[in-house]
């Protein structure tokens, strides 16, 4: 894969550099992330799960994934 098919976005406060046809999907794929059990945030929206494999990332997105943590 050349440089030319890179993009840098941001997750979760650290800059990575993604394929440029990726989506969040591949993200939270990539980074072995239960999707039922985080929030999703793009660009400061929360994200609707049921369309995140379908949101293409743009070159300097932002992605801040919030794990719900249970307890009493």
């Amino acid at each position: 894969m050349t440089k030319k098919n890179k993009i840098k976005i941001k997750v979760n406060g650290k800059f990575i550099s993604v394929n440029s046809q990726s989506t969040v999907k591949n993200i939270l794929i990539g980074k072995k992330i239960p999707i039922n059990k985080v929030a999703i945030e793009l660009n400061k929206e929360i994200l609707n799960k049921s369309k995140i494999d379908k949101i293409k990332l743009k070159s300097k997105d932002i992605i801040e994934i919030v794990h719900f943590i249970g307890g009493g």
